[in-house]
């Protein structure tokens, strides 16, 4: 048997759950790195380019968008479930349901 089949036999207790920590750790350590060499290539490649300063507004309006899309969608709270329930029997009440 060898190292990487008795890795993957899911080991349960501190061991193995440390040793899938350190695994996921390393793999977001990785691809970190790997994403960070990447984008510095291409930025170094906008930087070449003669129209560098419109990509860079019009990066920083994608930018801008797409933090107004992520607070709408993770900042708004919804109205609580007993809250809906609360308004629409009193809107039934009021309608004389």
């Amino acid at each position: 048997m060898t190292q990487d089949a008795g890795r993957s036999g899911g080991a349960v207790g501190p061991e193995g759950s440390e040793g899938r920590a350190v695994l996921l750790i390393a793999g977001l350590a990785d691809l970190a790195v790997t994403t960070l060499g990447s984008a510095l290539g291409v930025v170094s490649g906008l930087l070449r380019r003669s129209d560098a300063a419109e990509l860079a507004s019009e990066a920083e309006q994608d930018l801008m968008a797409r933090g107004r899309l992520a607070l709408d969608r993770y900042a708004a709270v919804p109205p609580a479930h007993l809250e809906l329930l609360a308004r629409h029997v009193t809107a039934r009440e009021n309608d004389g349901v």
